[in-house]
């Protein structure tokens, strides 16, 4: 496949249509990238040779332009000579260069053409390039995403784990248990010990009356 045929179908190309059929985005991708990087090489390559054959060009209008200019003055100087014929033929040189300057003056103006058309089309193919690279990137992370995903969804629905966490619940019932029984005994202390002391104070209240009443009989 020529350079310009291969860039032309990577600028018309839709990423977005490739990555939808593809099996595998991530690899598709990364092929995408580097055809287009090969590609963006091989152009700038192109458009290099095309710059220097256009300066080649160049050197040899001006270079024929001289020729021809010369040509000019010894048609003069023959006529100034009364050299007719010489001067016919210095003319007739003069007139093939200048059809080799238009000719040189016509490969020049498609050099400009090819030039533009390049121009053009690498700055699409490099804006093509920055968004493959940004997809690349993003498509990246999505994958990681979901590989992270996936683990957490497959730990979440282990038999073991859940097992774990079941014994794990069944060992805080117990604990739960054994301080509600505590509780309870405690509980339990605590209203005996209340009705001893009840008891001691009655008995203090009683002993208080009896004294008391001993003491107003003596009077």
């Amino acid at each position: 496949m020529g350079i310009f045929s291969r860039l032309s179908d990577i600028i018309n190309s839709n990423i977005n249509a490739l990555l939808d059929k593809a099996e595998d985005p991530e690899k598709l991708i990364r092929m995408v990238i580097q055809e287009m990087e090969e590609t963006l090489v091989d152009v700038r390559s192109t458009t290099a040779k095309i710059i220097a054959d256009k300066k080649e060009l160049l050197r040899r209008s001006e270079k024929l332009t001289r020729q021809a200019e010369e040509w000019q003055q010894k048609a003069e100087l023959a006529l100034s000579r009364g050299r007719d014929e010489l001067a016919k033929a210095a003319l007739l040189e003069k007139s093939t260069i200048l059809e080799v300057i238009a000719a040189v003056a016509e490969d020049l103006v498609k050099l400009d053409e090819s030039l533009e058309k390049l121009s053009g089309e690498i700055e699409q193919l490099q804006a093509k390039l920055t968004d493959a690279r940004a997809r690349q990137k993003a498509l990246s992370l999505r994958v990681s995403a979901t590989q992270s995903r996936h683990q957490v969804s497959a730990r979440l629905h282990n038999t073991t784990f859940d097992s774990a966490l079941n014994r794990f619940e069944h060992f805080e019932r117990k604990i739960d248990a054994m301080e509600s029984e505590i509780e309870a005994r405690a509980k339990g202390r605590g209203g005996i010990a209340a009705e001893f002391a009840a008891m001691e104070k009655e008995g203090r209240i009683e002993q208080e009356l009896a004294a008391l009443k001993a003491r107003l009989q003596r009077d």
